[in-house]
């Protein structure tokens, strides 16, 4: 697929209203808070916590060789780290809502190599794909399908789509692990190939090594230097990691299904001329959803992901500001008779995920699916 822009177009103009009314609100409460759009203490706070949770447990291992069992016990909590990291650091950083510092914004995005991945496939999977084109067959390959995973209504059924609310955990925790083997060299050439990286050839051969040397550094350190410099066997090392990669890809993408792959949420199609007839701003309240607003423990952890509605409106605000925006987007919503989806907690999200992943293994009702 040669990659081609799809416009959002909308004659509603309360619909438009509705963005630019909710813009000038919020604009309006970080001015009359004097409050910063970006990190404050709380999330300098919450940076040093995960990332040394990710970090000293692996020194540890290294200096004291613990037995087996504990060792795993710390490959266990670095999963858990690691993927807090991802969605709390990285995450933020990486849309430039960290810091009003550039740089801060650079090195701090590079926490994503700490996962094995890059920062340059991910920007224009995540910021440009995602974000732009959410839940858009061919396009947002955030919830594109995956080996024997369906999570649109709009491709082709097959017989074992039916049982994959039975197999589909165990295959989340497997993609951060082929995330960090291959993901990001066959992406880099999709991306290239079809157009979405617009990089020129010499500036394509510079990233390729870029990502090839992060991927030699990421395995000297993760495998390499355990078994070669501390003299740890290689099966405890390799089976710690897959524990810990295993734990990370489950919360990674169970968290990120949560907010795109759940009832209730569209998946629409362009048409012809590559066009979505709607506003681009109530296109994202559609095919996003909300859960645990209330829960301040869940807020932390997933670095505002249960946040998404206000995170696709607003991916430069950091997360640590979402639970006040979204008060002020729920009622501007309301107000213009926009939809603002949400599950009140994770329990009932993670079912409406099971229920819709359970639907698309069966022959989808377009329209309804089209919304």
């Amino acid at each position: 697929m040669t990659f081609i822009p799809i416009r959002f177009i909308d004659k509603d103009k309360d619909k438009a209203l509705f963005f630019a009314t909710l813009r000038k609100r919020v604009d309006a409460h970080f001015k009359e808070n004097n409050k910063s759009k970006h990190y404050n203490s709380t999330m300098v706070i919450k940076t040093i916590i995960l990332m040394c949770s990710y970090i000293l447990p692996f020194i540890f291992m290294l200096v004291f060789t613990p037995a087996f069992s504990t060792s795993l016990i710390l490959w266990a909590f670095m999963g858990f780290s690691l993927a807090g990291v991802g969605m709390s650091v990285m995450h933020d950083a990486n849309h430039g809502a960290y810091s009003s510092d550039s740089k801060t914004n650079y090195w701090l995005g590079h926490t994503l190599n700490l996962l094995g991945g890059s920062v340059f496939n991910w920007k224009l999977q995540h910021n440009v794909m995602h974000h732009t084109y959410t839940n858009v067959l061919d396009y947002d390959d955030d919830i594109a399908d995956k080996l024997i995973l369906k999570f649109n209504p709009h491709t082709e059924v097959k017989w074992y789509h039916k049982l994959q609310v039975v197999y589909a955990f165990l295959f989340y925790g497997i993609l951060t692990i082929y995330w960090a083997l291959l993901k990001d060299f066959l992406q880099f050439h999709k991306y290239t190939k079809q157009g979405v990286n617009t990089s020129t050839k010499e500036q394509n051969r510079v990233i390729w090594f870029k990502i090839f040397l992060s991927k030699v550094i990421y395995w000297g350190v993760i495998m390499a230097l355990p078994v070669f410099v501390f003299g740890i066997p290689f099966y405890q090392i390799l089976l710690g990691y897959v524990l810990m990669q295993f734990i990370s890809g489950v919360v990674l993408t169970v968290v990120f299904q949560l907010a795109h792959t759940v009832e209730g949420t569209t998946h629409p199609l362009p048409n012809t001329d590559m066009t979505i007839e709607n506003n681009w701003a109530v296109h994202q309240m559609n095919t996003t959803v909300n859960f645990s607003r209330k829960s301040k423990w869940i807020s932390w952890y997933v670095g505002g992901l249960n946040f998404q509605v206000e995170h696709h409106l607003f991916p430069t605000i950091c997360h640590v500001h979402y639970p006040e925006v979204s008060e002020i987007v729920k009622a501007t919503a309301e107000e213009f008779g926009v939809p603002y989806l949400e599950n009140e907690t994770f329990g009932a999200a993670l079912k409406s995920h099971c229920n819709a992943i359970i639907s698309f293994g069966y022959v989808p009702d377009l329209n309804e699916a089209i919304g």
